[in-house]
């Protein structure tokens, strides 16, 4: 595992980490030769050798195009990967996202038609597409690939008919049938406990909603925090990211099979929204509203995963992509708990996975 060298190394980097966090917090425009060298020097400035920032903030539109794109020309020998597209089209941009404009993607689309790769496209900027390859790896690697799920015809049968398909396989984290709002929140202040930017997006809904697992993982926390009441902490398989589910239900937060070190695949049930959360003591509404907190933190070292240059970026346009994909679930009379209604498969899982 890299480690900064000596205390100096370590000041410097978190001196850069929040000088950094704090510009894009303030909302201060910063244009493409700004961007690639604060890229430059927040990457070299220590001398290791992972990302250490990263700012997601592809809009939904052009996720939801490079999605159908992704989907639409897997089998067709020109397969247009989404992530090595919005890779580029950040590139292009300098990572300032207002630049968007579809018919820069449809060039792009046309260019790989033609035989050339991002790469080539990018040979003048390409340790700057490389990174943006890496980060948006890190944030949406794990949502799109192949998976079987039950036909409808059998559920509830002793012998499931599963059905390969190649698509998005990230849920959302809501289950199907039940609705929420939300706006985006990511940056906003909290003070209970100690001033903080808000590190996620407020899902708000009514208690007792189903809660899913919106990737394949391993379940790395389960229990009580003062600030995030019950709450979840899952890993995915390639370690890249953290997802982070808080505040969930007073008194039954978990759905009974998540405990930590537990596998979840992606659309499983693992708690219920609540409003838990904001006291030292255990179990307590601290919450003014129900609402699940959803974040996801991304990890290239694991000297990142706590208190060291975290890096939590901004869902709130993921979840609008992953609200084209929901879980639906039933509900066990006896128990009172729900689980997926449709078996699932995720070829990522371990073979000695238990699910």
């Amino acid at each position: 595992m890299p480690a900064a060298s000596g205390g100096i190394a370590v000041l410097k980097r978190n001196l850069l980490f929040f000088a950094v966090s704090g510009l894009l917090a303030a909302g201060i425009m910063i244009n493409t030769v700004t961007l690639f060298s604060k890229i430059n020097f927040f990457a070299d400035a220590v001398g290791e050798d992972y990302i250490k920032w990263v700012e997601f903030d592809v809009p939904y539109a052009a996720m939801e195009k490079a999605l159908n794109l992704d989907i639409k020309t897997k089998e067709s020998g020109c397969h247009i990967e989404w992530v090595e597209n919005l890779a580029y089209l950040a590139t292009k941009y300098g990572g300032n996202w207002k630049k968007y404009k579809a018919k820069d993607m449809d060039r792009y689309v046309q260019e790989v038609k033609n035989g050339r790769t991002a790469e080539e496209l990018c040979k003048d900027t390409l340790k700057y597409y490389r990174y943006f390859l890496e980060a948006y790896d890190a944030v949406l690697g794990g949502m799109v690939g192949e998976y079987e799920i039950e036909s409808a015809d059998t559920v509830g049968t002793d012998q499931p008919q599963m059905v390969k398909k190649y698509g998005l396989k990230a849920y959302s984290p809501v289950a199907y049938g039940y609705s929420f709002s939300h706006y985006d929140d990511f940056g906003n202040s909290r003070d209970y406990g100690y001033k903080r930017k808000h590190l996620g997006n407020d899902l708000l809904g009514s208690i007792g909603t189903p809660i899913v697992a919106v990737e394949s993982g391993t379940v790395e926390a389960a229990g009580w925090n003062q600030y995030g009441g019950w709450r979840i902490g899952i890993r995915s398989f390639d370690k890249k990211r953290y997802y982070y589910y808080a505040h969930l239900r007073k008194g039954h937060p978990f759905h009974p099979t998540v405990q930590e070190g537990a596998v979840v695949q992606a659309g499983d049930v693992i708690g219920y929204l609540g409003m838990t959360g904001y006291s030292t003591k255990e179990d307590v509404n601290g919450m003014t509203k129900p609402h699940l907190h959803f974040g996801m933190q991304l990890i290239f070292d694991e000297s990142q995963k706590e208190g060291n240059n975290e890096i939590w970026i901004d869902v709130y346009q993921i979840v609008k992509l992953l609200q084209k994909h929901t879980s639906p679930v039933v509900r066990n009379e006896e128990t009172k708990d729900y689980t997926r209604k449709y078996r699932f498969t995720d070829p990522i899982v371990p073979q000695n996975g238990s699910t």
